[in-house]
């Protein structure tokens, strides 16, 4: 007998939730669509969901939250959640948690392989190799490789992800610094890397910049024409955190200036990019000098592997059932003084 109605409106992957059906019990009526707009999806399913798990394809909004008259909860399916209105959430008494337990490992390895392949010059080569493997067959086609060790890593961020990042480079022998004002002090002791008091100072220091906070007023546009000003001429930018952290045109004049060497990106502010956005175009002309050379661009997918999703998956439902069937919250993400939780039915 159905007791509690679950909806996701943007699945991200291509089974009928067998996962989520297997996590959640048998009990569970499950609404899976896979869409990006919230008209798009019935309105009795909105008004019947006790619970919603949501990715990141469909912004949670304020209109969207007013449709919800049975919801208890809102668990997004991964770490990011700035496309949910969390105070308009909060003021109807909706608690919305994250899974910040999946994935952590997946987005360390991948910040570390876009450091590497711009030290080890693995996309420059593979692009003079395809051109031509006779021409091509040249170690000095790489423009950014360099030794590693001894050089500086900078981690804007120190939670989950920059300690993994941060636990990694140390093996390479980079010196780590890390700024992040929200992390307690003595963080950095333990980690046994450097704490900095201002991005500027871990900009100045830095040969390698990676991100790892969340998007927030306070970090949105972070990375800007004035903050690359601040960084080492041959200093690389690696962005696995939010798309809007960095400032994209202002990125790619700072490498075509040569302000900045490189620059590694795996998320945007508007994914997938416009046909006229400068980083489309700077990809669809193939004979640019940046791409490949000292633009790298990845899908969105330093999360992604079979193991990650299904983590994602499966935390994810079990965090929405904790509140369902105990009344138990964990990963909360909006403010707690602001909701007002019930005990569960």
């Amino acid at each position: 007998m159905t007791r509690f109605r679950l909806l996701t409106p943007d699945a991200q992957y291509p089974d009928d939730a067998l996962i989520e059906r297997e996590t959640a019990g048998p009990d569970v009526h499950w609404s899976i669509h896979r869409a990006r707009r919230p008209d798009a999806i019935p309105a009795e399913d909105w008004r019947q969901a006790d619970a919603l798990v949501v990715w990141h394809e469909m912004p949670v909004g304020a209109e969207v939250i007013s449709k919800l008259e049975r919801c208890k909860i809102i668990v997004r399916a991964g770490v990011g959640f700035d496309h949910i209105d969390l105070e308009a959430a909060a003021a109807k008494g909706i608690p919305v948690c994250n899974t910040p337990d999946y994935g952590t490992s997946e987005v360390a390895d991948h910040a570390i392989a876009m450091m590497l392949n711009f030290k080890r010059g693995l996309t420059s080569y593979h692009r003079a190799l395809v051109a031509s493997p006779q021409e091509g067959f040249d170690h000095a086609r790489a423009p950014l490789t360099g030794r590693l060790r001894g050089r500086t890593l900078g981690l804007v961020g120190l939670g989950r992800i920059g300690t993994a990042t941060a636990l990694r480079a140390k093996a390479f022998g980079l010196h780590v610094v890390g700024y992040d004002p929200h992390v307690s002090r003595g963080t950095e002791i333990a980690l046994g890397v450097q704490r900095v008091e201002s991005l500027q100072a871990l900009l100045e220091v830095s040969d390698i910049v990676s991100l790892h906070c969340p998007l927030t007023e306070e970090t949105r546009g972070m990375i800007n024409a004035a903050t690359l000003r601040q960084m080492k001429p041959g200093a690389i930018v690696i962005n696995t955190a939010r798309g809007a952290i960095v400032d994209v045109p202002a990125l790619l004049e700072a490498l075509r200036d040569k302000v900045i060497a490189g620059a590694a990106l795996d998320v945007l502010p508007v994914e997938p990019p416009a046909a006229d956005d400068p980083i489309s175009r700077a990809y669809a002309d193939r004979s640019d000098p940046l791409t490949g050379e000292r633009l790298l661009l990845t899908p969105h997918a330093a999360w992604s592997s079979p193991e990650s999703v299904a983590d994602a998956r499966r935390l994810s439902v079990e965090t929405a059932m904790l509140r369902l069937r105990e009344g138990r919250i964990r990963n909360l993400v909006n403010r707690p003084e602001d909701i007002l939780v019930p005990a569960a039915e």
